[in-house]
């Protein structure tokens, strides 16, 4: 039997000091027909000079930089191969790593898999064994910081890490892909709702390991896609009746992010989140009508896959984190089963 037509995106921005080992990995991966897609969305290391003289690449160049959405987007218009496969420009593949992963997602009922991130400087501890999701859109990486071992068995996971899945060919291009209007962040989740949504589940698969250059950073573009993205995926991917229930918990959050906005400073990041969002209500509208005409799964069918606890292992808890997981957790007592009965 032929190997598995793999495809590989990766996207090039900014100094990219792995580029090229990143890419070097992608090709020496076995047990898959491979070859790899760059999207230089502006580069200025030298990396990318080397990248594109290497067998098996090619080397895109918008005309612009389109974020991570836009550029896995291209990247994916011009594969080849059965499966696409999104990697980091910083993760470093195991040979077998890509070849685990597509066994695992081509298994009926199963819409994508991931791989076991690990931190590149201590590859026996998680970067992400899969995102948890929170009821009112958080999400941050699983098991940052854990023991592999402790995350060794393969598990069903509420979200997807964009830092290496793998997901069909065919399946990317009948969601078409991910909305460009996001640029960068939570649109892996968006996307792993919407697989959900779909009656299809997501995996981790623990023995296909990726070493993760993580570096956290925080900047006022990230700060106000971080927070606007959150709002575009509530506001777009649940359904009408669970944003009732959830309405004054919703409306809390807000308070607590606006607070924790004007205590770090990027207040204005935070606010201009929300005019986004009123300057495109015609594009959200519209974006919710396709999420709700393809969704097979309802709300209360996925509630069992979200938590009610804000536990993020990369950054420091804000101050009430505490309080604010008490009332959430009492809230989502509340309201799991309501959502559970339709």
């Amino acid at each position: 039997m032929r190997p598995p037509r793999v495809t590989a995106v990766m996207l090039a921005y900014g100094a990219e000091p792995w580029l090229v080992d990143a890419a070097r990995a992608v090709l020496a991966s076995t047990g898959v027909d491979i070859d790899l897609v760059v999207v230089d969305n502006g580069c200025t290391g030298d990396g990318i000079d080397v990248v594109k003289g290497l067998p098996g690449v090619r080397v895109l160049r918008p005309e612009a930089n389109t974020g991570y959405s836009g550029g896995c987007n291209i990247g994916a218009a011009e594969a080849t191969g059965d499966w696409l496969a999104f990697v980091n420009s910083d993760a470093i593949v195991a040979p077998d790593a890509l070849a685990k992963v597509v066994a695992v997602a081509a298994e009926p009922g199963v819409g994508a898999a991931m791989a076991s991130i690990r931190l590149a400087h201590d590859p026996d501890l998680i970067n992400t064994s899969g995102n948890p999701l929170h009821f009112t859109g958080l999400s941050w990486a699983g098991g940052n910081g854990e023991p592999a071992s402790a995350h060794a068995r393969r598990t069903v996971v509420p979200s997807l890490s964009g830092c290496c899945f793998v997901i069909s060919r065919h399946r990317w291009a009948d969601l078409d892909g991910f909305a460009d209007e996001y640029f960068a962040y939570h649109e892996d989740t968006e996307l792993s709702l919407r697989l959900w949504q779909r009656g299809l589940r997501l995996q981790y698969v623990p023995d296909a390991v990726v070493r993760h250059h993580y570096e956290f950073s925080r900047n006022d573009l990230k700060l106000y896609l971080v927070e606007r993205n959150r709002l575009l995926t509530l506001l777009t991917a649940y359904q009408g009746r669970t944003l009732v229930l959830l309405a004054p918990m919703l409306l809390l959050t807000e308070v607590a992010m606006l607070a924790a906005a004007l205590a770090g400073g990027w207040g204005r990041q935070k606010t201009r989140g929300w005019a986004w969002l009123w300057r495109h209500r015609g594009w959200v509208r519209a974006r919710r009508r396709r999420l709700r005409a393809e969704r097979t799964v309802g709300d209360g069918v996925l509630a069992h896959l979200m938590t009610a606890r804000v536990a993020p292992s990369n950054v420091a808890a804000p101050p009430g984190t505490g309080v604010f997981n008490a009332v959430a957790t009492v809230w989502w007592a509340l309201v799991r089963p309501l959502l559970a009965r339709r």
